[in-house]
């Protein structure tokens, strides 16, 4: 079986929609010819035999379509398109540099390239620094050394018919040059030229690494006394150049020169880079933005797929809010593209919204974990799981999560291409204690939970809450999140904060919730942008000087960081992490007291959630805790705290001090522990909090019944108003 291409997928122009506005599907086949879209309702996206199974309640009289489909390729790798350049007489010399700091060396990457009556491509590789001028190739046959900066150029004179290729190290390496001969040059004029990939009209030879001051001169160039300058003549005088430190935030690259040779970037590259001249002084780009005139390309950056649009559908008007999908299957297989339904604008609107953290599927969107070995392959097969895992299939770009070719972290995610991790039944672990179960398929178990409790919700995202704002909010008693709302930008923290200050009540139902700070611009809200700065659980890390977003500009990492820890919000923080393993809940004596005993209503028992479909236990894998001095209020009070953590769980690095020693003066065990905190706000509203990614999965106890079933149940009724 070839792991290349899924038999058919697709991607939709945003996860949400109200009724009366429209969805458009791109959708891709592997083979083209007819297929079938349909809609389902997903009540429940958990297909362990041991939980509620695989819920996708068929709709075929709301939406049901015979059509016919075409491959739609990916194109990976970014690069930068210049249309047109200037017209220059054939004969005239010229020459074409950049400065480079190659991420990968081994393999040939183009650095430029331009077309139009001739070609020139200027590139690097395992033979150093190389060119092809009209078919002839001459290299520098010199090593260049990864994470290094290095001045590359090609300088042609096709009066002498003289090609020299150069590469100088600025960092005190030696200068190599190399010239060979061609007779009969011609050199390119008024056509396309491309930055970090060649063929403009299949970009392909992508380069991998940064890439700054790219420039095209009119005259041959043996060598340079300043490796920085962008040329050794007047500036008016050279044909094009490229300031990457220019309008930064945007997908636009100005040309300084006199011609005006503007481009764009294709598939997000990263910007706001640590350039050839950063010395450190200045770690924000806009306070110094020449020390940041560099753009990292990636040959396996993806960024939007570009799709047809394949078809539109319009919500009707009688469509309740939930969680829907479009079931697509062709004659190779099927699979599902999920969507959200939002109520109508004018209402009417239920008591309780769930609010689906979109935001934190699109980060990990995609996460190859290497781990979808012959037994995760057995369950998924055994268990009618989806059998379309990211390690298969590189094709549809990573998450967040991931590092590029040169170990380089993913900053970017996108919504525009077809995202495998968030289906209905899709399998993050092999769980050997519950289903494994992560993100949009584990939120399913509060769907499912509050349908067969009988409990009306809305749904809103947060991409709609950041578009939104806190009038999204307004018209609900309660908001619930799901199991791990992780992303969040500073429009929905101030939203949320907003609410429940103003009398509206949240139930926070997970961990490691309102962590890292992300970025979007709205005039591609397709795409999401994190910075992995300083501190946190992190997979990869932002190189010194790359901690703020290219596209707001702002500080990124942690929002513990930015003097805004989870606590202020949830009442709860990150403190304790582990294997995709739980433990359980004990009630404190607080739980007892007359106030919050409402709660705890029909629990008899002190230990709670020690069961569970996500790793057996409802406080596990990821644990939050209180704490005062992060921002949990004074008169927030603690009424359960998980015991016996497992002993792959460890305490977070922002916690840790020295050796043995934490920020709080507890023992760093100490702080491996999920707390069950409530309080109330001065303006009437109140939060309830769990602290712990697994909680949902133990709504499920041979039904969905238990004490954690019935605890969350006693705070959603009393908090709707019945």
């Amino acid at each position: 079986m070839s792991y290349d291409e899924m038999p058919i997928t697709g991607y939709l122009d945003r996860f949400s929609h109200r009724p009366g506005e429209s969805f458009i599907a791109h959708i891709g086949l592997r083979t083209p010819g007819s297929f079938r879209v349909r809609l389902v309702k997903v009540v429940s996206g958990d297909p362990n035999p041991a939980g509620p199974g695989l819920r996708l309640d068929d709709l075929s009289g709301v939406l049901d379509r015979t059509m016919e489909g075409i491959n739609q390729p990916i194109r990976l790798g970014s690069h930068a398109v210049i249309e047109r350049m200037p017209a220059r007489p054939p004969n005239a010399p010229a020459t074409w540099t950049a400065l480079v700091w190659p991420g990968v060396t081994t393999e040939a990457q183009t650095v430029m390239a331009e077309y139009g009556g001739g070609a020139v491509e200027l590139s690097i590789g395992g033979g150093g620094a190389s060119a092809t001028v009209n078919g002839v190739t001459i290299s520098t046959r010199s090593v260049l050394h990864a994470r290094r900066w290095y001045r590359v150029w090609v300088s042609v004179d096709p009066a002498t018919g003289r090609i020299l290729v150069g590469q100088q190290a600025l960092e005190g390496g030696p200068t190599v040059t190399v010239t060979g001969a061609a007779t009969n040059l011609t050199l390119p004029s008024g056509g396309p030229l491309l930055l970090a990939a060649r063929d403009a009209s299949a970009p392909n030879g992508h380069y991998t690494g940064k890439l700054e001051d790219p420039t095209v001169l009119p005259t041959f160039i043996s060598g340079w006394s300043d490796p920085l300058a962008p040329a050794e003549i007047a500036p008016a005088t050279i044909v094009a150049s490229w300031d990457f430190s220019r309008e930064m935030s945007s997908q636009s690259v100005i040309d300084v020169g006199p011609h005006g040779c503007h481009g764009h970037l294709v598939n997000l590259p990263t910007r706001a880079m640590v350039g050839a001249r950063w010395t450190g002084t200045e770690f924000c780009w806009r306070h110094a933005p020449r020390d940041y005139a560099a753009i990292h390309f990636h040959a396996d950056d993806l960024g939007d797929c570009g799709w047809q649009p394949t078809l539109t559908w319009t919500v009707p008007d009688d469509l309740p809010s939930g969680a829907y999908a479009l079931r697509l299957s062709c004659a190779e297989g099927e699979d599902f593209v999920p969507l959200y339904v939002l109520p109508k604008r004018a209402g009417p609107f239920a008591k309780i919204a769930f609010l689906a953290s979109t935001f934190t599927y699109q980060a990990y969107a995609n996460h190859a974990r290497d781990n979808a070995d012959a037994a995760y392959m057995a369950r998924v097969e055994a268990w009618g799981a989806s059998p379309y895992n990211p390690d298969h299939y590189p094709l549809y770009g990573r998450s967040m999560y991931n590092v590029h070719l040169d170990s380089s972290g993913i900053s970017f995610s996108s919504r525009n291409r077809p995202i495998l991790t968030m289906r209905p039944g899709f399998l993050t672990f092999n769980d050997p204690l519950g289903s494994g179960l992560r993100h949009y398929p584990a939120d399913t178990h509060l769907l499912a939970w509050l349908e067969a409790k009988g409990i009306a919700f809305d749904i809103i995202t947060d991409e709609d809450l950041d578009d939104e704002g806190l009038d999204l909010l307004a018209p609900y008693e309660v908001v619930l999140t799901g199991s791990h709302p992780e992303y969040h930008t500073p429009t929905t923290l101030d939203s949320l904060a907003a609410y429940t200050k103003g009398g509206g009540r949240m139930v926070y139902l997970g961990g490691n919730g309102f962590y890292w700070r992300v970025a979007r611009d709205k005039s591609m809200p397709w795409a999401l942008e994190l910075r992995r700065a300083e501190g946190g659980i992190r997979t990869w890390a932002a190189e010194p000087g790359e901690y703020y977003h290219q596209l707001d500009g702002q500080y990124g990492g942690l929002w513990r960081r930015n003097r805004r820890p989870p606590q202020m919000i949830a009442g709860v923080g990150f403190s304790g992490q582990g294997l995709f393993e739980g433990t359980h809940y004990r009630l404190l004596p607080t739980a007892r007291d007359p106030r919050f005993a409402w709660m705890f209503e029909g629990i008899e028992e002190d230990v709670i959630g020690d069961y569970g479909l996500s790793g057996g236990g409802a406080a596990g894998f990821e644990l939050d805790r209180a704490d005062t001095d992060l921002g949990t209020p004074y008169d927030a009070v603690i009424l359960a705290r998980s015991e016996d953590p497992p002993r792959s769980f460890f305490t977070v690095p922002e916690e840790i001090l020295a050796g043995t020693r934490t920020i709080t003066g507890e023992t760093p065990k100490a702080l491996l522990r999920a707390e069950i905190v409530y309080f109330e706000t001065l303006g009437g509203g109140a939060v309830f909090s769990v602290g712990s990614i697994t909680f949902c999965g133990s709504l499920w106890r041979e039904g969905w019944d238990g004490p954690v079933s019935r605890l969350l149940e006693n705070v959603v009724r009393r908090f709707g108003g019945g």
